[in-house]
């Protein structure tokens, strides 16, 4: 049986690469056992690869009132609706780490709604997924709600910009044919 392809376009030799792009690809691998898939496909444009790690990066590791399991359970329940498989089993992975909780990824991915969350992360999760397919109804009250659970104006702007984010990236993937990596699958389940 071949392997099939991770992506729709080429994927760059990791020798063809700029340094700067090699290196970071190269330091995932190191830190991770593999190369996430989602790094090869991009690297076939490393201008905009550059770009995409830059906001990913300053969305995902910055402080707030976000935990790293919050933001990432915002990316595995908007990317389930917009049916982002890549997405969907990456983010779930890391969620089953960062939450320590195997069963939570595959909760939100499919209907946040009946995961075992606390009432604050259904209210993130709730506007998430208001940001994600009606923005424009966006109002004072979704802030209200928010604050109300904690949420600060800050962390507000953060959902918004994760799902926003997460959106273009969904979109890429799916458009690429992204191939989720097989060791996604297993990480965090025991």
């Amino acid at each position: 049986m071949t392997t099939p392809a991770i992506s729709r376009f080429p994927v760059p030799d990791l020798d063809s690469l700029p340094d700067d792009v090699r290196t970071r690809i190269l330091a995932v691998q190191e830190k991770s056992g593999f190369i996430p898939n989602v790094f090869l496909v991009l690297a076939h444009r490393p201008d905009e690869f550059r770009a995409f790690m830059a906001y990913h990066d300053a969305l995902m590791d910055k402080p707030g009132g976000l935990s790293k399991a919050d933001r990432e359970m915002i990316v595995v329940t908007t990317s389930s609706a917009n049916q982002c498989q890549y997405c969907v089993i990456a983010h779930g992975a890391i969620l089953r780490i960062r939450a320590k909780n195997p069963l939570l990824a595959d909760q939100v991915a499919i209907n946040h709604l009946k995961a075992d969350i606390t009432p604050r992360q259904r209210a993130m999760l709730d506007f998430a997924m208001k940001v994600s397919f009606e923005a424009y109804a966006v109002d004072d009250d979704d802030f209200e709600t928010l604050e109300a659970h904690g949420f600060s104006r800050e962390d507000v702007w953060d959902i918004a910009a994760i799902v926003a984010f997460f959106g273009m990236s969904n979109r890429m993937a799916n458009f690429t044919g992204m191939r989720p990596n097989d060791e996604f699958y297993t990480m965090g389940r025991s």
